[in-house]
């Protein structure tokens, strides 16, 4: 008899104690339940469904992905979650999905778009899907934007990861989503080049053109004609010393941006824009006389002498040794504000120079001036122009089937001031506010020119008064953060209302980043640490 209740009351104990946990487990489960509606992702996704729970990444949450050429990728992953989270995250090939407290890799032909992912969340683990690895790529960088904005952080964090459940399905509108960044005007070093694709690379952005050469410096190493850097390369506008890229740091730099899916353009500008080579080398000029180096800001006013010999032989071994050390598809051969060359003489230099870069197996791109000439096939043209006068440089071009990459500079060129008070910039296209750098659209911005005759978008930034990595983030941030929206999400699905009130809940992930951006009037900067509202706007240049 005792043997029998000792039984039953051993019964009725499990009974009581598999209850307590379930209603425990239950409890667990609506206290870390999350709304993926409530998420403020950038660039807006084109489609998002919620399933009001969460999925808790933990130190035994595991990074599988499905084959070798994917373990790059999710080391990456297991990289960026580890200084914040504490978590070393165990990264393992699997041909198969797990059951349980994973992030799963995998490439599929059902995704049709090659930048195109799928990111699934349940309870019980995380799944991203994509044609290609570029669209794995950016479903982390959407499942970054999912987590607390203390994940950016590089210390060890007190938090409890969540990530809101649900699916996502992504894709980009346009497959050139660039920024130009000008190191020619003063020298942005290897570090800060760096950096800077670190932070365009979280917004989906996929191009990074450098501006190597200028009036006021020549910022790539030559090994066949090395005065360009040692002379051309020593000083900057106001006279400061300059610098230039080694030969192994740019390699170093198309590695980075590679492994984080940019790739780099390089732009050699000409004939005008190009003082630094003309006091570098004597012969490149018409009198044959050296000019001296230059620190100001004036435009227009050199040229290469364009019908001697020797000119063509410079170019071509520059575009060469270029070549060799850029996998990207395009060099940029400039083309802009050659006022000091005689159009005629410009048409004949600008066919010449697009058949040099064909002889070194690569395609041009320059300047929306360069559609005078007879474009190569598969050109592209970039419209920078400041009015609706300037149109027509981008309507030759699409006569002569080139693609247009829009940059206007009104609303992408990153250097104008924000508003009249902005320390930093210049203003010869106008002031730039953030909602006037987001508030249009590419395929309605030139009549006669539509969607299918636009690669993508580009927001240049020239460094005529950026003189350091803080000054390049106020000008470029956030400003860079809405053109990332515009070649990223249909022009139907974006509202500046809407899209202002996303951004300003990006405030605590761009103070994680520590990104020394404008604090715009114009957006409702919110922190959701604090749960504050951010009124005030001073420049903290």
């Amino acid at each position: 008899m005792k043997t029998l209740y000792n039984s039953i009351l051993i019964l009725l104990i499990s009974i009581i104690t598999t209850t307590s946990c379930k209603k425990e487990e239950k409890i667990k489960k609506i206290a870390i339940s999350k709304d993926l509606l409530k998420d403020n992702i950038i660039p807006k996704p084109a489609s998002l469904t919620a399933t009001g729970s969460s999925f808790e990444l933990n130190a035994k949450s595991e990074i599988h992905y499905q084959h070798s050429d994917l373990k790059p990728i999710a080391e990456y992953l297991s990289g960026l979650l580890q200084p914040a989270t504490g978590f070393k995250l165990p990264v393992k090939e699997m041909s198969s999905m797990p059951s349980t407290d994973h992030i799963f890799l995998s490439l599929t032909d059902s995704i049709p778009n090659n930048e195109g992912y799928q990111l699934s969340i349940k309870e019980n683990g995380i799944v991203i899907n994509a044609k290609k690895p570029a669209g794995l790529f950016y479903g982390i960088q959407t499942l970054r934007q999912l987590l607390p904005a203390s994940i950016e952080l590089n210390e060890k964090q007190d938090n409890t990861w969540l990530i809101a459940s649900g699916t996502i399905k992504d894709e980009p509108s346009y497959s050139y989503r660039g920024a130009m960044l000008d190191v020619a005007r003063h020298f942005i070093g290897l570090s800060d080049v760096k950096r800077y694709i670190d932070l365009l690379s979280f917004y989906k952005i996929n191009t990074l053109h450098l501006h190597l050469s200028d009036d006021q410096g020549w910022r790539i190493e030559i090994k066949s004609w090395p005065n360009l850097t040692t002379h051309g390369g020593s000083t900057e506008v106001g006279g400061g010393e300059g610098g230039f890229f080694t030969q192994v740091q740019y390699k170093e730099l198309v590695k980075y941006a590679q492994e984080r899916f940019i790739t780099i353009i390089p732009e050699i500008d000409m004939p005008g824009h190009t003082n630094a080579a003309l006091s570098s080398y004597s012969e490149l000029n018409c009198n044959g006389k050296a000019t001296k180096l230059y620190t100001g800001t004036r435009v227009g006013f050199s040229t290469f002498c364009t019908d001697k010999e020797i000119t063509y032989k410079f170019i071509d071994d520059v575009i060469r040794e270029l070549a060799e050390m850029t996998p990207g598809e395009y060099i940029h051969i400039g083309g802009d504000e050659s006022d000091a060359t005689p159009i005629k003489e410009y048409i004949i230099f600008i066919n010449k120079v697009q058949k040099i870069v064909a002889k070194h197996g690569k395609k041009v791109l320059g300047w929306d001036e360069i559609a005078h000439a007879t474009l190569a096939p598969n050109s592209i043209v970039q419209y920078w122009a400041r009015d609706s006068t300037e149109n027509k440089n981008a309507h030759m071009a699409v006569k002569q089937n080139a693609k247009i990459l829009m940059s206007p500079a009104t609303k992408a060129y990153l250097d104008m001031k924000y508003d009249k008070t902005t320390k930093l910039g210049l203003d010869w296209a106008g002031l730039t506010e953030v909602d006037v750098a987001y508030n249009w659209s590419l395929e309605n911005h030139i009549d006669g020119i539509k969607k299918e005759n636009i690669i993508g978008i580009e927001a240049p930034l020239w460094t005529e008064t950026v003189e350091n990595m803080k000054d390049l983030e106020y000008l470029v941030f956030p400003r860079v953060i809405g053109i990332a929206e515009i070649g990223w999400t249909p022009t139907s699905q974006r509202d500046w209302n809407e899209y202002k009130v996303r951004l300003g809940k990006h405030k605590d992930r761009l103070d994680a980043l520590d990104i020394n951006y404008y604090n715009s009037k114009l957006v409702p900067w919110k922190s959701i640490v604090s749960d504050t509202i951010v009124k005030s706007s001073k420049d903290s240049i």
